[in-house]
């Protein structure tokens, strides 16, 4: 089955400045939530753009350059205190809010991945696996895993022995294997149950 290739249609037919918006993160025992927000000039659009989940780290690293000589774009993030505080679900919602005011342009439009908005003021349109059909949250999404990678990769290098360098501080059996045997640090997500778990038997 061929791969869905994403279209500017949605930002065409709307007209005006229309931003992209993706988040990645929802899942990892570890480290933020981070959204984008994208504003792509439709005369210098990168070929290629596409699910971050479907491109090579090279191609994400590649395609993020060049989205930042070329588009606006605002980057958002939550902390894992915040995660912990109002739940993953809140937090996106905070991460997706501050990348869109993050831009030095308000949007006219705000397309959102998934199937459902934040609670903000901007005029918004939800597209279900927006990344894969809408070039704008194609981009967002690029440029969210790659910042959220490299942040995960410096983590890394302070906190050895749970390897984010490689698993981005989701769940592997590596990682888990690595937080029964050292505990959980501040940058894992207490209120997620595997890490409290492996918190109370540290206790």
């Amino acid at each position: 089955m061929p791969r869905t290739v994403p279209t500017y249609d949605r930002e065409a037919a709307h007209g005006g400045v229309v931003a992209g918006v993706d988040e990645v993160g929802r899942g990892p025992l570890a480290g933020p939530v981070v959204a984008a927000a994208v504003i792509l000039d439709p005369a210098r659009i990168p070929p290629g753009l596409a699910d971050s989940k479907a491109l090579s780290a090279a191609r994400r690293e590649s395609l993020a350059a060049e989205l930042r000589g070329c588009a606006r774009i605002g980057i958002g993030a939550a902390s894992v205190a915040e995660i912990d505080r109002i739940n993953i679900l809140q937090a996106t919602y905070l991460a997706m809010t501050r990348a869109v005011a993050a831009l030095r342009v308000a949007p006219d439009l705000v397309l959102v991945d998934g199937n459902r908005c934040p609670p903000w003021t901007w005029p918004s349109q939800t597209v279900v696996k927006g990344d894969a059909h809408c070039l704008s949250i194609a981009a967002a999404s690029i440029v969210a895993k790659v910042c959220r990678d490299r942040l995960m990769a410096r983590l890394d290098a302070r906190h050895p022995g749970f390897g984010w360098a490689q698993n981005a501080g989701y769940g592997t059996e590596s990682h888990r294997i690595a937080l029964e045997r050292l505990g959980p640090t501040r940058h894992h997500r207490m209120s997620f149950a595997p890490v409290a778990q492996f918190a109370k038997a540290s206790r």
